[in-house]
């Protein structure tokens, strides 16, 4: 087993004193930030790493974030789009010293503890919150304890939020639709949420900005990650007596769906019906031919909930409490055609 690495082997290799290693260590001020890097670099290429309990005792703190997520469909860290956002919160957390822990309430699928209770048995410094049931009474309770809170794709008072601009990105979304010749425009929305209002009401505001008046059988409910209920609903509008020519999706994933329905019903999408997702997985832009989304920025996302949680433990009174909005970009990918 090699030899544990202490300061003073540190403070010896880059001949400094041993308050100056620890000072670099700790991230102090005090140190320019040149000699600061330099120690880091060292330790680190001698294998140093620090204690973390007795961190902890040092400064109060478990330099652990909790993360709440529980989606309708459990999909856990194989959904796509929020795997993406809580890895790049994962690494940006890492960076900053931290570790990340979920947060899991049940045992054997019995219900042990609130959330709060959770967090507070395990001394979080401090929680992310994402795709949960909102008005659960349990979340409520957690958002509302003493503790710092940051939560994605909700807004929810008092506390910091980082937002996709679902607005933009569903009138960016539209006006492509429309610059290709579109005016027919159907869209399968989401299950009910704060994400879902905001797509929606972009989407009739767009359309309307260019004259184009939606009927009202153009838009169903479907679900997000859900392609039985995409499937149903490409159906249900292809059978119209005046059918769209563009279809619109909550998600890439329920717009696979929905492009196997007009599979089955002998058309092509991008040719005999345009089809566009929302989100920009991965599988979704290798697709043959690659799907037409908006491309959600899941790294910036992720990267800003993790800055702000940790602004906000370090320095609560000088962090504005704010919503932030990041701006998805259009993949034109092949599945919206160009009509006359």
């Amino acid at each position: 087993m090699s030899q544990k690495v202490s300061m003073k082997d540190i403070s010896d290799a880059c001949g400094v004193s041993i308050a100056t290693v620890s000072k670099a260590l700790n991230d102090r001020g005090d140190i320019s930030e040149e000699t600061k890097q330099k120690i880091k670099f060292i330790a680190a290429d001698m294998g140093y790493f620090p204690n973390a309990a007795a961190k902890a005792l040092k400064t109060s703190r478990s330099y652990n974030l909790g993360v709440l997520f529980v989606d309708d469909a459990m999909s856990g860290l194989t959904h796509d789009y929020f795997a993406h956002v809580l890895d790049s919160f994962k690494r940006c957390a890492e960076a900053s010293g931290y570790d990340i822990t979920f947060i899991n309430s049940q045992a054997d699928g019995q219900q042990t503890r609130s959330y709060l209770e959770h967090v507070q048995y395990r001394g979080f410094d401090g929680v992310v919150i994402a795709c949960v049931n909102f008005y659960d009474p349990k979340v409520e309770e957690l958002i509302r304890g003493n503790i710092p809170v940051v939560t994605i794709d909700h807004v929810f008072d008092n506390r910091i939020a980082i937002m996709s601009n679902n607005i933009k990105g569903m009138k960016d979304l539209v006006t492509y639709c429309i610059s290709q010749g579109h005016r027919k425009i159907a869209y399968v929305h989401g299950a009910y949420s704060s994400v879902t209002q905001s797509r929606l009401s972009s989407f009739y505001k767009t359309c309307e900005s260019f004259g184009i008046d939606v009927p009202e059988e153009y838009v169903l409910e479907g679900d997000y990650r859900n392609t039985s209920k995409a499937f149903a609903c490409t159906e249900q509008l292809l059978k119209l007596k005046d059918p769209p020519t563009c279809i619109l999706y909550p998600d890439d994933f329920a717009a696979i769906g929905g492009i196997g329905a007009i599979h089955m019903m002998g058309l092509q999408p991008g040719v005999d019906v345009s089809v566009a997702g929302f989100d920009g997985i991965p599988i979704a832009m290798r697709m043959h031919p690659p799907l037409t989304t908006l491309h959600q920025d899941t790294e910036t996302l992720g990267r800003l909930a993790a800055q702000r949680l940790i602004s906000l433990i370090d320095s609560p009174r000088t962090t504005v409490i704010e919503q932030v909005t990041v701006d998805g970009q259009i993949f034109p990918g092949g599945t919206v055609g160009k009509i006359n």
